[in-house]
């Protein structure tokens, strides 16, 4: 086995040296893409840090790096502007979510190219999460003359009996490198339609893409004449982040990422009775039943396995196929994940880009030595390319390990294109092993069977939050709600009755009579 920077890279049959943009064109095309977004870059002083494309592996720009101070000047700017912010009609606040979804639409290829360089997606992906935000800008638009409570019968007679929903508070935001625009929307852009003020902590992978998303909200809040401090974004460290997550002024902190970060800071938000809505690890399969259609099986094998460069919570990490099915599907997927052009996100036809740094690197060579320690089979990549002279680059060929059963590894989530497949003789078998890992996000079946279909998604079927048939275990659309169960953490976003995550709810009695009954009934004489 072959050493590379300290790690060990399984031998591939050919290997070639990947054509990748220079550092100084990178760093040009992102100042570009930052100016036509409004954004100034912030001077430095002490405390600093450096934002890198994984493209290159290399530094694009030194930010300043904010502390625990810095969060609380954030927290306390947005409790003031939401004093204001929750007494203005909801179809008023409406207003700015349609123009930030013009600003998005309007910036759309800036936004996406600050993507690709800072998480190395590919252009087709990036511009697609942009997509996403100006979706979740339409749905907020449609929402906020929608936010409805309801109006119970009431027992008592001349009494009206009513549900209402009003704006929460200061809601937090902890958002991943893997989608620094859309995820934040989907919390940011519903929390304002609702009456909410914002601190988003973004990752510090790509703060690029942050200072772009804050600039086009601070310019919609301007042109609408909301408050200024509607939306705060404060670059900071995790230590930093703690402030967040302890303050009482924080009423709901929504937190995307591991589920080590989640069972970090679910118990201090418990601790002082806050709301927290988690989004965190998905260990996402696809069951093949032998009625399944294997092209269509494959093609959406290949995307939600290989897309993104297995890096989405909701990238596909196991398949369950039935023996009658599992040795000609292994010989498609294998034909599929070889032919995948892997190497700079930004060229045309590239379908694989780089692993976001090291660390992702290092799970990915663990995580397979581990499996193939367990008796797997390794079927098809697991290499490393040559990124041309930069070692900082991680470039991996997809994988595909054939199981003998599910291991402690494979119940693991390894944020990489590494893909495990796993037999199985009967459905109940199938959905067994499918949902005896701990995480619960997102998963599929590929039946043309009615009865598999239905029984995949009902309640003794999939534990999982997305259940779905005939497609992957990832692209989810903007209306339904995203989330899972189990460690993954439950929350729920972007559509649906989301919103209400967002938002505390009141019952109110009206007496609209001269006479005080009390109810069930009670007589106090």
């Amino acid at each position: 086995m072959q050493i590379v920077d300290n790690h060990p890279v399984r031998p591939v049959a050919w290997r070639t040296v990947l054509p990748l943009p220079a550092a100084d064109e990178l760093r040009a095309r992102a100042e570009a893409s930052l100016e036509h977004c409004g954004v100034q870059l912030p001077a430095v002083d002490r405390r600093r840090f450096e934002s890198r494309s994984p493209i290159t592996g290399t530094s694009l720009f030194e930010l300043p790096l904010g502390g625990r101070e810095a969060v609380g000047r954030a927290i306390a700017d947005a409790r003031g502007a939401f004093e204001t912010w929750r007494s203005v009609p909801a179809p008023v606040r409406g207003r700015v979510a349609k123009r930030l979804g013009g600003l998005f639409t309007e910036h759309k290829a800036d936004v996406a190219e600050l993507i690709s360089i800072e998480a190395g997606k590919i252009t087709s992906e990036a511009l697609g999460e942009v997509q996403e935000v100006i979706d979740i800008c339409d749905l907020a638009v449609g929402l906020s003359r929608q936010l409805d409570g309801r109006t119970l019968a009431s027992e008592r007679v001349g009494h009206r009996l009513m549900e209402l929903w009003h704006p929460l508070g200061v809601v937090g935001i902890i958002s991943a490198f893997n989608f620094p625009a859309a995820v934040w929307s989907w919390n940011a852009v519903i929390a304002l339609v609702c009456g909410d003020t914002i601190v988003w902590k973004p990752s510090l992978m790509t703060p690029l893409t942050s200072l772009a998303c804050a600039a086009l909200v601070r310019r919609a809040a301007l042109d609408c004449g909301a408050p200024e401090d509607l939306h705060r974004l404060v670059l900071v460290d995790d230590e930093a982040a703690q402030a967040l997550v302890e303050s009482p002024d924080v009423a709901l902190l929504s937190a995307t990422g591991s589920e080590r970060m989640g069972f970090a800071i679910a118990p201090k938000v418990a601790a002082r009775l806050g709301r927290s809505l988690l989004e965190l690890g998905g260990n996402n399969a696809a069951v093949v039943t032998p009625s399944a259609d294997l092209e269509l099986a494959t093609r959406g094998i290949v995307f939600a396995a290989a897309g993104t460069a297995g890096q989405r919570c909701t990238s596909m990490r196991r398949v369950i196929a039935h023996e009658q099915v599992i040795d000609e599907l292994a010989e498609r997927l294998q034909r599929a994940f070889a032919a995948l052009p892997i190497g700079d996100p930004l060229r045309d036809g590239t379908l694989v880009g780089p692993l976001i740094n090291r660390a992702g690197f290092a799970r990915m060579v663990e995580a397979l030595d581990r499996a193939l320690g367990d008796g797997g089979v390794l079927l098809v990549g697991g290499g490393r390319r040559d990124a041309d002279g930069y070692p900082d680059a991680y470039y991996v060929e997809p994988a595909i390990v054939r199981m003998p059963s599910q291991t402690e590894i494979v119940r693991r989530e390894t944020f990489a294109p590494l893909l495990y497949l796993i037999g199985y003789s009967d459905l109940s078998e199938a959905i067994a092993i499918h949902n005896s890992v701990p995480q619960g996000l997102s998963s599929s079946i590929f039946t043309r069977d009615q009865r598999e279909a239905e029984r995949f998604i009902a309640a003794d079927g999939s534990d999982c939050g997305i259940v779905n048939v005939n497609i992957g275990t990832s692209g989810a659309e903007i209306g339904g709600a995203f989330g899972g169960e189990k460690s993954t953490g439950g929350g729920r976003e972007s559509g649906s009755d989301a919103w209400k995550a967002y938002m505390r709810r009141v019952t109110s009695t009206v007496n609209y009579s001269d006479e005080l009954p009390l109810a069930q009934g009670v007589d106090f004489g």
